[in-house]
């Protein structure tokens, strides 16, 4: 049995704004400045776009939705694939985009697929991207988005048993996601990503055999906490299995050694048995990154959020069909982002789940 090597904790805390004045004792956010990116009071820039492609999704995973699912959002309120190429486009020209991260729901879902991560990768200059998938139908689809541009994936695998998989799901999918998995790295979709939720009496006991098909395979695998995004509300701190349980695990097993700073990437990562192999964790709940956080987001239906768990959205959809200009359009997209929250206060008595589930927001 090895352990782990070093098991100090990065833990980022909220930034602090400077020089922001107070009135009445109350704090007043200083005017937007001047600057061509997506910057933030708090001094963070964004670079990385998620852009939900739909809030459709094939499995009904219990920490996400309820079994029955839920209501829709009308075809017609999705924006279109000519409104997201517009909108990617001006994010990556105009606004210091270099990453986009295609997601959900199931954003394979979208038949337009192809056409819009082409578009992304037709922007100037051109941007990483990504896809987030639950990895069914990506058997017959790894290709074409090779060939549409896309540069990797990340698949959301939870467990290895088919059957705890169906209980989880709600579908008997499992093959399917593993066949999805060859297909993308034979496409060469790579690094080919691999994400897993531990819940605690659900599946807290397969930490050790996912990273170890991960290692076959040559799959990077990556831990995320439960977070309390879940359409039902029914999220609870005490279900949570957290980052340091997850690392203690791994350590019984292998020989886990810190990576250097993370720079803005949500998962803290650590070499397996000395490398090159790694293991990521994204402690969001209990290791939150939010002073370093780099994200803005894009909803199906056209909302901006400046954060995975903001309360409010602004509408772009409506002024890009009414006619607003690009300039106009950055500009809505500037102050959004110059609003921004030091950080989630996930663990405040004050915090406030969205009324949006993840299905709508878009991972």
């Amino acid at each position: 049995m090895t352990r782990l090597s070093t098991a100090a904790a990065r833990v980022e805390t909220p930034p602090v704004p400077l020089g922001i004045p107070t009135f009445g004792g109350a704090q007043m956010a200083p005017s937007r400045p001047p600057h061509p990116g997506l910057i933030d009071q708090y001094g963070r820039t964004a670079t990385d776009l998620r852009v939900s492609l739909t809030d459709r999704c094939n499995l009904r995973c219990a920490y996400c939705m309820p079994a029955d699912g839920l209501q829709w959002l009308p075809r017609s309120d999705l924006l279109n694939a000519t409104e997201l190429a517009r909108l990617i486009t001006l994010a990556v020209r105009d606004l210091g985009i270099t990453e986009v991260r295609f997601t959900g729901g199931e954003p394979l879902l979208r038949p337009e697929l192809q056409l819009i991560i082409s578009a992304a990768t037709h922007a100037t200059p051109r941007p990483r991207t990504s896809l987030t998938t639950n990895g069914i139908g990506l058997d017959n689809r790894a290709a074409a988005l090779a060939d549409a541009g896309l540069d990797r994936v990340n698949v959301s695998l939870d467990t290895l048993d088919a059957a705890r998989f169906a209980r989880l799901t709600r579908r008997d999918r499992h093959t399917d996601v593993l066949a999805g998995l060859r297909a993308a790295y034979r496409a060469g979709l790579r690094p080919l990503k691999i994400n897993a939720v531990l819940m605690r009496g659900v599946n807290d006991d397969e930490a050790v055999p996912l990273l170890r098909f991960c290692l076959e395979h040559e799959y990077r695998l990556r831990f995320i906490e439960q977070m309390p995004l879940d359409a039902q509300h029914g999220w609870e701190r005490g279900s949570l299995v957290t980052a340091e349980e997850i690392l203690d695990q791994l350590a019984a097993e292998f020989t886990l050694t810190p990576v250097a700073e993370r720079g803005s990437a949500p998962a803290e990562l650590w070499l397996v048995d000395g490398g090159p192999a790694t293991v990521g964790v994204i402690g969001s709940v209990t290791r939150p990154f939010c002073a370093v956080c780099d994200r803005t987001r894009l909803t199906a239906d056209g909302q901006l959020r400046n954060c995975l768990f903001a309360r409010t959205e602004t509408d772009l959809r409506t002024p890009l069909r009414a006619g607003a200009t690009d300039t106009d359009l950055a500009e809505l997209w500037r102050d959004a982002m110059w609003a921004k929250a030091a950080g989630h206060r996930i663990n405040e008595t004050e915090f406030a789940q969205p009324a949006r589930p993840m299905s709508a927001i878009g991972g």
